[in-house]
Order: structure tokens, then sequence, then C-alpha cells
């Protein structure tokens, strides 16, 4: 019997397959192959080119400050390499060793295998590495410390490159901040800073909002962030012809393409353009709605910027699908019309809101009804938020309380003590831990079998609700001193991590040159297969996981995405790392 029919996974899969292929691998193309220190090739584990792209985009050497920091650097050492020295039998759970082991292997070429005579040519397709173990580097153990305690990442499933790589990036911030940071506290005249991983790719954007009701402005500083994730305008994009058509004549059989084309300047573009916010309420109007126009601007230039291209969007039946469009953009870029002037000469600007809302608070205080503040607390708010509720609305209006409470009990100001009352919480610990003491010794009485400091540590982890720490209580009463003390342990571990400051964002000229980018084939982030391109000394470096050889013809127009270096970064790495 022979099968005639394919299944429509079948056809997907092969779609998936095909679907721009030949372009992004460069199939069919004679390249020719490499080996050697930061052209390491990675094993794919089945379905892990995902982590491949993003891990030799990182670690393979071209980013100067993680190679140094992680890798084998300008000297090559790798015994004395600072992530080694912990315990061997924390070792394999250790982001940072296992984050310096990957690193050392694929920019030392100790992996590296020697490429034979006769393999001076190969096609993309052709496997160009060494079947001898000893030459493949098998990045499972790096695999499973990244992704151990994330739903997708720990799974054999294809992933989004773009989500792994903030993802990994959040992971390596954080053990790097872990105990006193004292791995990489290198500079004494710098030693009160750690410089994290994500710090050469973070970026702070300023929001310049205009209330369209008075004309008065605004300046938001947005949090940091690693990738700009940029929207592909559909609506400018044209029909472009290919070049190869342009020089054959009418009888050549040169194929036409009908793919759009979107420049980057037009997704810059729309991501800088004015946008109308709708409904912002404004402090400076009582409180009133009015319609805002925001812009935004760049507040720094990052060492490297990551920019993702949003090719993948939710169609009509919550399905995502791949745009069909190519990227006309530059190998070198300048951002510098995008950097933030901040207040302009002329402009009206907003007075803090913080300080609009502590006067008028100081202003005009009405009698507060304590029998009310406990009523609203029963829903699970806390006493401050509660209290200034009741300010607003006039000091015993429950219902109008709450009704306020629901509209704003997202404020970030919202569980902090009114002015007047900054220092009025009494606390036995001799700190403002926001427990009304009213509340604290009902709630005593009523158990009759805790004592005060449980009754106050219980409040404190509910946010001040009774009902909920009662509960809190009755569940932990078996061990309920272990787990107090547990959780101030942890509490404390928090407390001395926070108090470690990271570095400000670096800024610079805003003059950047491409020197890495990830593909994607496929359908959709879930499926498909992912390709890297790396610019090793002026030249371009196809990564197609253990395959490593010289690009011919880069996809530049068709990647999901970029690494740029600030130019004025390029000779002089950060040595901070």
């Amino acid at each position: 019997m022979q099968k005639t029919v394919k299944s429509t996974a079948e056809l997907e899969v092969e779609l998936n397959a095909t679907y721009e292929f030949d372009a992004i691998t460069e199939a069919g193309a004679n390249l020719v192959p490499l080996s050697g220190p930061s052209l390491q090739g990675l094993q794919n584990l089945g379905n892990s080119c995902y982590m491949n792209s993003v891990v030799q985009l990182l670690l393979g050497g071209s980013v100067l400050e993680l190679a140094s920091r992680y890798g084998t650097g300008v000297n090559g050492n790798i015994i004395s390499h600072p992530c080694f020295k912990i315990d061997p039998s924390t070792a394999p759970t250790d982001i940072l060793c296992q984050t310096a082991k990957l690193s050392c292997a694929l920019t030392s070429g100790a992996f590296s295998a020697p490429i034979p005579s006769y393999a001076e040519m190969a096609t993309a397709g052709a496997k160009t590495t060494s079947s001898d173990p000893k030459y493949r580097l098998v990045p499972r153990m790096y695999k499973h410390v990244i992704g151990d305690d994330h739903i997708d990442f720990k799974t054999g499933q294809q992933q989004d490159a773009a989500q792994y790589l903030q993802y990994l990036l959040e992971k390596v911030d954080k053990a790097e901040l872990q105990g006193d940071g004292s791995r990489f506290l290198k500079d004494k005249n710098d030693s009160d800073k750690v410089h994290t991983t994500s710090n050469l790719f973070s970026f702070k954007t300023i929001s310049r909002i205009v209330c369209n009701e008075d004309g008065k402005i605004k300046y938001n500083v947005n949090p940091p962030e690693t990738i700009l994730s940029l929207r592909v305008p559909m609506e400018k994009a044209e029909i472009k012809e290919p070049e190869e058509k342009r020089h054959k004549s009418e009888d050549d059989d040169v194929k036409g393409d009908d793919v759009p084309t979107v420049t980057f300047n037009d997704c810059i573009k729309s991501w800088s353009a004015p946008q109308t916010v709708d409904d912002l309420r404004w402090k400076h109007l009582n409180n009133n709605v009015s319609s805002a126009t925001s812009q935004m601007r760049f507040f720094n230039f990052p060492r490297y910027i990551i920019v993702q291209i949003q090719r993948y969007e939710l169609g009509p039946d919550w399905v995502p699908k791949k745009l069909d469009v190519n990227l006309e953009i530059s190998e070198e870029i300048d951002f510098n019309d995008l950097k933030s002037t901040g207040p302009q000469d002329g402009e009206i600007i907003v007075e803090d809101d913080k300080k609009i809302e502590n006067s008028r608070i100081v202003q005009s205080k009405p009698p507060i009804d304590e029998s009310a503040i406990a009523q609203l607390m029963e829903i699970g708010f806390s006493y401050n938020g509660c209290k200034r509720a009741l300010v607003k609305v006039g000091g015993s209006d429950v219902e109008a309380a709450m009704n306020w409470i629901f509209e704003h009990n997202s404020d970030p100001d919202f569980n902090d003590p009114l002015p007047e009352d900054n220092n009025a919480t009494p606390s036995t610990s001799g700190k403002n831990d926001n427990v009304d003491e009213g509340v604290l010794m009902s709630l005593v009485d009523s158990l009759g079998c805790f004592t005060v400091e449980q009754v106050r540590f219980a409040l404190i982890e509910c946010n001040g609700a009774a009902d909920r720490a009662a509960d809190w209580l009755f569940t932990n009463m078996d061990s309920l001193d272990s787990v107090i003390a547990e959780l101030e342990k942890k509490k404390k571990v928090s407390s001395s991590q926070s108090q470690i400051p990271s570095s400000d964002v670096e800024d610079g000229n805003g003059k950047y040159s491409l020197v890495g980018m990830i593909s994607h084939i496929g359908k959709n982030t879930g499926s498909g297969h992912y390709v890297a391109h790396i610019k090793k000394k002026g030249k371009w470096v196809i990564f197609n996981d253990e395959k490593v050889a010289l690009s011919e013809c880069p996809p530049i127009a068709k990647a999901y995405l970029y690494l740029f270096q600030r130019k004025d970064t390029v000779h002089s790495p950060n040595t901070c790392y």
C-alpha cells in the first residue's frame, strides 16, 4: 500500500519547513564552513533552535562585555573565571556558572572541529560539523537551568525567541544581584554598583502628554526596557521590483517578487507618532477626565539595542499569523532625532500630581468615621487606602468610598499614608507597618489564642484585612512561629538585595551599527525554525544550529530580531563587565 493523501497537520509542517527557508538559511548556496573561537555551533535538542540563536547572539562573543564577564574574553583564561568559584554541588543549578560554562565553550574554540580539506565549500543545508562527540556542544544543562521554572521553556516545544531573550536577561539579572554581588564588583572606584547584564541593553522612554483641555504638558519617564518592539505599518507597504529583474531582459526567466516592503523609518515613525489617549484623568483638573495626546521619545541610548519587528499578529479568528513583508533597513541607523529634549521654553508643565493631591488633603480634611474604615477594610483593602477614600468622599459615606476604591485602588499612592499621618501609625517594632491598633487589639481579644506580635504579622501579610489575617493564622497555626521566622528571613534577604544599587542606564550618541540578527521560518513564533546571522570581523556568518558558515546573502530584510551596537562603543568596551 502507498500513501497518497496528506493530512492537514502534514501539510502545515511541510509549509513551515519551506516558508522562506531558502532565503533565510541560504539553502542551495555554496558556503564556506567555519570553525574556531566564537564560531562554534550548538546541537539542536529538539525544537531548541530559538535558544541556540539567542545564546549565539548574546554569549558567542559579539557582545564584548558579556564575553569578558562570562566567556574567555581577550585573555582566553577559563581557569580563573569568577563564576566558577562556587560549591561544585550547586554548580548544576547555578545560573551564572552555567552561563559562564556555555559562553567559555562558545568563545574558546575548545569544541571546534577541524574542517576537512575536501569540505572547502558546502551547501548551507549540508552538515559541515564533525560527528565526533568531542566536537559537539550540547547545551542541555543550560536549557534546564534557565527554563526549569517556566511553563513553556522547560518543554521540548518551539517557543518565541524574543520572549526567551527577555526571560533570559531577567534570570541572569536576578542571579547577578543575589547576595552582595561580589562576583562582579571589579572597579574599586565603582564598588557600590552592580552592572547587570540587562544594563547593556536597557533604555528608558519619555512620554510627552499634552492635555487637550488646557494645553498643559506632563512628562513621564517610563521604566527601563530591553527590547524595542516595533509595529509593522502595513498601510505604508509598497511592492518593489527586485533588482535582478531590473537588470534582466523581458525574455529572461526571472520571477517577480510580489512581497510588499516596509522601510525601517516607517516602523520608527509609527512608534514615535503622536497617539490620542481618551478619558485620561487629570489631577490638576479636579480629577476630571480629558483626552490627551501622547508622544514617545528616547531618554537614553544604550550600548546595545535589540529591535523586535512585530511580524506576527492575531487574525480575526485570534490565531497568530505571519505578515508577509520585507523590511528595508540599513546596517547603519541614527536615532538622534528621537532623543527627548525635555521641557521647552513656553511650555506650561503640570504640577506634580502627588504635590497637588497632598495639598488638597491637607487643606480640607473632613472628620473620619472609624466604623466606616472598619467596614471598608473587611472588603480586603488597607487602612490607608480606606482612609484616603473616606477623605475623598467626605468622611463617612461607605458606599461612595467603596466606589472610589474600585476606581483608584491601582493608583501608585493608594496605600501610602496620608500627608499628616506619615509618622502617626504606632508600631511596637519601631517601623511604620500601617497596622491599625484598634483592629489589632480587637482581633487579639476575639481570637484569644495568638499573641499581639503574631496577629500584627498576620495583618501585615494580609494588608490589614482582619478576616484574611484570621484565616492566615489558623491555616499556619501548627507551625506559626517557624512560618513567621522563615518569612522574616526572606524579607531580610530581599531587603538586602534591593539595597544593592545597580548602575544607571548608559547614554551616548544615537548612531548604531547592525552586528547580529535572528530570523524565523514558519507561520508563527511557536513553530518553524530560527537561524542567527552574526557579523564577525566585518563579515556575516550564519549560525544554523550546528552549521556555521560564511554567509553569502544575509536575510537582513526578513529578520525578526536585530542587534545594534552604538558606534561610539565599538572599540571601547565597558570595563565594569
